[in-house]
């Protein structure tokens, strides 16, 4: 059975929520506050985080980024009526499986939770901006979380994320020809790296765990990454 934390400070609706989600078969626990949630994640281990974003004191946005320091390998959704807000971008940047709007959409969130993997963040590096919204969509799909950078210097910006692997642009607009490669090597050693080109044969001497040249099939891409994910380090 899976075990899912939610987080909101209106009593009434999260009982409500969670009643639901334990109809779907899954144990819930609820917690009022961040200060509470922090404290169940560190005495139990969930499947996933469903967090409010607008709380007294803590935030759904802080409240990830401290979860991500307790327990990195845990997938969080946040729902909020305020989809426009500016700390939404501060929620993102820690990874999110998913931003869903109030009333909340129980189909897709009960899909998001079902499919959900702990441990299944993915730093994607690419400037191509349709590229990298149908390939965060196709790691949503079969429940990974992506942290995006579209430039160097944003993936300089990925340092207070703990990956499982990256997806890796080999040309970016800011720097040398494998340039973020080596800074991700360098930041996190042993992470394993995917290589997304269109220039094959300007391959740099940098060590990588497949080579993907545009157009790619994406599923392999999938593939390549679930086979990653299952022989990561455990817990």
């Amino acid at each position: 059975m899976r075990h899912y934390l939610l987080v909101d400070d209106n009593k009434a609706f999260a009982e409500n929520l969670a009643e639901i989600l334990r109809d779907e078969g899954a144990e819930v626990t609820v917690a009022l506050s961040g200060a509470e949630a922090l404290e169940r994640v560190k005495e139990t281990r969930f499947d996933a985080l469903v967090t409010d974003m607008r709380m007294p004191v803590m935030n759904g946005a802080v409240l990830v980024h401290e979860v991500r320091r307790a327990d990195p390998e845990l997938p969080a959704i946040v729902v909020t009526a305020y989809t426009g807000e500016s700390d939404l971008s501060d929620a993102r940047s820690e990874g999110v499986l998913a931003v869903l709007p109030k009333p909340v959409p129980i189909p897709q969130l009960t899909a998001l939770l079902a499919s959900a993997q702990r441990g299944g963040l993915v730093a994607l590096v690419e400037d191509d901006v349709a590229l990298a919204d149908n390939l965060s969509e196709a790691l949503r799909a079969r429940g990974f979380t992506a942290v995006t950078a579209r430039s160097a210097l944003e993936a300089e910006r990925l340092g207070g994320v703990h990956p499982f692997a990256a997806l890796v642009d080999l040309r970016l607009p800011d720097a040398p020809r494998g340039e973020v490669m080596r800074r991700l090597a360098g930041k996190h050693p042993g992470l394993p790296l995917l290589v997304m080109t269109g220039f094959p044969d300007a391959m740099p001497d940098v060590k990588h765990h497949g080579l993907f040249v545009k157009p790619f099939n994406t599923e392999q891409l999938l593939a390549a990454l679930e086979a990653l994910h299952r022989t990561r380090p455990h817990e």
